[in-house]
C-alpha cells in the first residue's frame, strides 16, 4: 500500500494538482490538511471519478482535514474527543478512518502563532487531547498511524536554519517535548530514513525565495506504531509536487507499506 500525507493549503486552489498528482503517484490513501471549505463545497465527485472516497471534516475558509481512499473508508470519527477548543470555538482539525487494514488520523496540529500568544498555549493543550486519543490504537496489534501537518520541527536537523527561530514556534522545547510524548503512547517517526535528500523539509514559506534556496522545514511527519512501522519499506517526501505555479507551500509526504 502506498499512503501520503499532504497540506494543500486549500483544496480549491489546488484541485488540478491534487487530481493529477492522485493519478500519477498511485496512493492508495491521502491525509489532507488545510482544505479551507465547507463540507458541502468538498470536491467529492471529482474524486470519486478517480476512485477515491472522501471523509471529511470541515467549516469554511480555515483549517480542515480529510482522508482520501481507494481501499475503503469505514468508522470515521469526525474532531479529536477532548480538542480544548481555541476563542471558544472547536477547529477542524483531525479525522480519522479505517482504511483497509489500516486505522488512520489526518491531524492538523495549531500553529502557535507566538511563544507569548494564547495560540502557544492552545497548541500544547491540544497537544495532550491528541495523545490521550491516540493512545488506544496505537497499543493495539492493527497498523496505525497519525499523519500530517503537526507544525513542530522535530530536531534542529529539520530546520535550514536553527538560528533564523531563535524565539519563535515551532522549535522550542514545549513544543519538541509535546511532539516526543508520543512515542510514550507507542508511536514513532516513520520518515527519517535515508532519503534522497540530506534534509528532507516539507514545507517552504512562499516568500523569499525559500524554496529555490531550501531555506524549509520537516513539519509534516507520520508517526506510527510498531505495527505499521514493521511494514515500512520506504518513505520520501514528494519535493516536485512543490515546484511551478500554483503549488502548495508543502510537499506530499509518502510511505509505502508491505501488508
Amino acid at each position: 500500500m502506498r499512503i501520503a500525507t499532504w497540506n494543500v493549503n486549500s483544496i480549491t486552489a489546488r484541485l488540478p494538482r491534487l487530481l493529477a498528482w492522485l493519478e500519477s503517484s498511485g496512493a492508495d490513501v491521502l491525509c489532507l490538511q488545510e482544505a479551507k471549505v465547507a463540507e458541502e463545497q468538498f470536491p467529492v465527485e471529482q474524486l470519486r471519478d478517480l476512485g477515491y472516497e472522501s471523509a471529511v471534516h470541515a467549516t469554511g475558509r480555515w483549517n480542515g482535514v480529510a482522508v482520501l481512499s481507494r481501499v475503503g473508508i469505514e468508522d470515521v470519527v469526525k474532531g479529536l474527543p477532548g480538542d480544548p477548543g481555541f476563542d471558544g470555538s472547536v477547529e477542524p482539525r483531525a479525522i480519522s478512518a479505517t482504511c483497509g487494514p489500516l486505522r488512520l488520523w489526518s491531524v492538523y496540529v495549531p500553529n502557535g502563532r507566538e511563544v507569548d500568544h494564547p495560540h502557544y498555549a492552545y497548541k500544547l493543550q491540544w497537544f495532550e487531547a491528541l495523545k490521550a486519543a491516540v493512545a488506544g490504537d496505537a497499543a493495539g496489534s492493527r497498523p496505525f498511524a497519525v499523519m500530517g501537518d503537526y507544525n513542530v520541527a522535530p530536531t534542529d536537523d529539520d530546520v535550514y536554519d536553527r538560528a533564523a527561530f531563535e524565539g519563535a514556534t515551532h522549535v522550542t522545547a514545549a513544543e519538541r517535548a509535546a511532539l516526543a510524548s508520543l512515542r510514550e503512547a507507542g508511536l514513532s517517526d516513520v520518515v527519517p530514513r535515508p532519503l534522497k535528500y540530506e534534509h528532507p523539509f516539507t514545507y517552504w514559506d512562499y516568500r523569499q525565495l525559500c524554496f529555490p534556496k531550501n531555506r524549509g522545514m520537516r513539519i509534516d511527519l507520520v508517526y506510527a506504531n510498531a505495527p505499521f512501522t514493521g511494514a515500512v519499506k520506504d518513505a520520501y517526501v514528494d519535493r516536485e509536487e512543490r515546484k511551478g505555479k500554483g503549488a502548495s507551500d508543502h510537499a506530499p509526504v509518502v510511505v509505502d507499506l508491505d501488508l
